[in-house]
Order: structure tokens, then sequence, then C-alpha cells
């Protein structure tokens, strides 16, 4: 009994940088320094590998996968559901993203009792009218929340159907195999709304035809009012709410001028795709990935090496890519602590997930174990200690 109870406290009072690197369960992840990995889960479609670095000095990223009832009601609908956040401006964006996106998502199903684009859209209004009215309460004592934002790329897939729903410049690919060749395709799934891209700069002037400076070119970089890359986002109310763009925030995120209409959207791209038998894997990640890596570079990365911590095995490519370009080497790039390694390369969250042509084709109704992860384990500052209730991961069958 008094083993058990030491035990029990050794786990509770652990400092965090070794609570998960010598844990006995690989269930909640692993935590080795600023990289957190779940190198291989099971979903209902096949299986998954997920991981995250940390390059901030609060994570921003936030990333879940959920598999098994996409709604409320017995009878389902059942299938799977990733979501990559990826916050600017702090964290507490891509947290609330994280915590209520997809319970909007399940209630919504519920009420239609069937997975759909209307649902979907209904998730992202309510967890963006969430957001808003947390930020009406904290204004008075905390502005600053008003310039925080995230982008938002869900995935849900449910009876054989692919739902791609994006805010922001996070981006799915999908690996597909060409029978005639033996090679793998890589097909961008996700629309992307960063002003980098001319078509999204040509949006923003026909949908504000008043306002000659809507995008600006500022230090070489495209910004929306020379402030921002993304021109779609939950958050960012300082840019859709004229009575939040004033002091006490920041000077620097005031506009001179009061804006009459919403600058930043939050109404997301949404495509359908019926999966093929040919579909092999789909790669999520935050925008941090793919400022290093091509879509054909990641998916022939995949396809070369085992699943088993695939999603790692991405990270470590594209900080191997950071390196190169700032000619140091992979292993002093590793030293860097959060905070200074941010200007070496970004958060990075990648969920790879594997697709097995007899579980994708199944019915929406037919029952799969429940699983529930939610990326980059809990980040708390050096020398502090880890709470007890850590559940990060619930597997049931």
């Amino acid at each position: 009994m008094l083993s058990r109870l030491i035990n029990f406290l050794r786990a509770c009072w652990l400092p965090s940088s070794d609570r998960y690197v010598h844990t006995g369960s690989e269930a909640a992840g692993r935590q080795d320094g600023l990289l957190w990995y779940k190198d291989t889960g099971q979903h209902m479609n096949g299986e998954f590998s997920m991981a995250v670095v940390q390059a901030n000095n609060l994570l921003e990223d936030q990333s879940q996968i959920e598999s098994g009832p996409l709604s409320t009601l017995d009878s389902g609908p059942y299938g799977t559901f990733v979501g990559i956040y990826d916050g600017h401006g702090g964290p507490e964006t891509s947290r609330y993203v994280n915590d209520h996106l997809f319970q909007h998502l399940k209630r919504f199903t519920s009420e239609q009792q069937s997975m759909s684009v209307d649902v979907i859209r209904k998730a992202y209004q309510a967890t963006e009218e969430g957001f808003l009215s947390l930020v009406t309460k904290q204004w008075p004592m905390k502005p600053q929340i008003a310039a925080v934002g995230s982008c938002c790329l869900v995935a849900v897939i449910c009876g054989g159907i692919l739902y791609i729903a994006n805010l922001g410049d996070s981006r799915a690919v999908l690996g597909r195999l060409v029978k005639a060749t033996g090679e793998v395709l890589a097909i961008q799934l996700s629309s992307e709304h960063n002003v980098a891209i001319e078509s999204v700069r040509q949006e923003m002037h026909s949908l504000h035809p008043d306002d000659s400076q809507i995008v600006v070119l500022k230090h070489n970089v495209w910004r929306v009012k020379g402030l921002i890359q993304i021109s779609r986002s939950i958050g960012d109310v300082y840019l859709k709410k004229a009575e939040f763009n004033r002091a006490p925030l920041f000077a620097k995120f005031r506009l001179r001028e009061p804006y009459k209409r919403p600058i930043l959207s939050s109404e997301p791209s949404i495509s359908v795709h019926e999966l093929q038998p040919h579909d092999q894997f789909l790669i999520f990640a935050s925008d941090g990935l793919w400022e290093h890596l091509s879509n054909q570079e990641a998916v022939d990365i995949v396809q070369n090496h085992p699943r088993n911590g695939i999603a790692r095995r991405l990270i470590k490519a594209a900080l191997q890519e950071a390196a190169k370009k700032r000619e140091m080497r992979y292993s002093d790039l590793k030293k860097i602590d959060r905070g200074v390694r941010r200007h070496f390369h970004d958060d990075i969250t990648v969920a790879v997930v594997f697709l097995d042509a007899n579980l994708v084709s199944r019915a929406s109704t037919v029952k799969g174990p429940s699983v529930s992860v939610r990326g980059g384990g809990i980040h708390l500052p050096a020398k502090t200690l880890v709470p007890c209730a850590t559940p990060m991961e619930i597997n049931s069958t």
C-alpha cells in the first residue's frame, strides 16, 4: 500500500521534463525536449501518427484526433475528426478552438443526424461566436486578447467521404497511388488564405474596393493592413469588430481610420471528396512544415519510410531544412531553447492519417474504437511541477 502511494506521489510531482520521457505508457504520447510525439495509434479508418515541435515561448499550435462517435447519438454517425489549429499572437484562440470546435460539431451532427458541409460550417461559426464572447468578457482586464487568433484546418472522414475545412494557411495533402506507375502523387486538398498568394490578394481587393491599402507589402511580406498575413481566421477580433480596435489595445494593432465592415473573415473553405481505394494517406500540418517541405517531398517521405514515427520523421526533415538554410547543423538547432528557436522555425504540428480501404468504405453507422488525442502534451514553464490530472487520451472499445 505504501509503495503504491509513493509511486502515485512520484508520478504527480515529477518535473515536467521527466514526466513523459520516462513514462511506461505511450498512450498520451512522449516528450523529448521541445518535441512531443505519438508515433502510432489506431483510428476508425486505419492508423495515425502525430508530432509537434515547439518554437514559441508558449506553444501556439494545438491539434487533436478524435475517432469514434461524431455526434452525441448512439446511432452515430461514426468516423474520424482531425484538427490542426495554428495560433498567432498567443495560444488563447488555438486552445479555445481545441476545447470547443469538436464539441460544437458533435452537437450540430446530432441535430441533423448526419455529417454535412452545413454541420461543419455551423461548428466553425459557433466557435467564432464563442471566442468573440470570451474576448468581450475579458476585454476590460485583458484587452490584448482581441489581437490573438488561430488558423483552423479540420478534416472529417465519415462513411467513405472526406470533408476538408480550412481557415488560414495550414494544409491538407493526400497521397494517392498511381496504379500504372506505382508512384504516389501529392494532391493538395485545402484552400489557403494567405495574402502571399496573388488570388487571395485579389479577393481582398474585390471585397474592399474602397481601400487601396487593404493589402500592403511590408518588409518584403504581403500583409492585410500591414499587420497579418492570413485573410481568414478564428479570433483576430481587432480586425473584425471596430469597437475592439482602440485603446487600450497596443498601438501597433490599431488602425488610423475606423472600418465599417470586418477586414478578416471566419468563413471556412470547405471541400468534399469521395475517398478511393488508391488513396493511401493524408498529411495535415501547420504552415511551419510547408515552409520547409513541398507537398511531394512530404508525400515521398511518408511513402518511403515505416509508418511508425512518420510524423516525427517529417518534422525532423523540416528542421534539417531549416538548419541548412541557416548554414548550421541540425544537432545545433536542436539545442536552441524555445523563444529563441522561433527565429529559426515556427511551431510545427503534423498528423499523418493512413487510410485502410476496407475500413474507409464501411458505413458511418458501424462503431469502432474511440480515440481522443491532443497534440503537444502539457507545456509548463521549466521547473514547474506537472499536476496529476493529465488525461491526454481515452481509449475504449
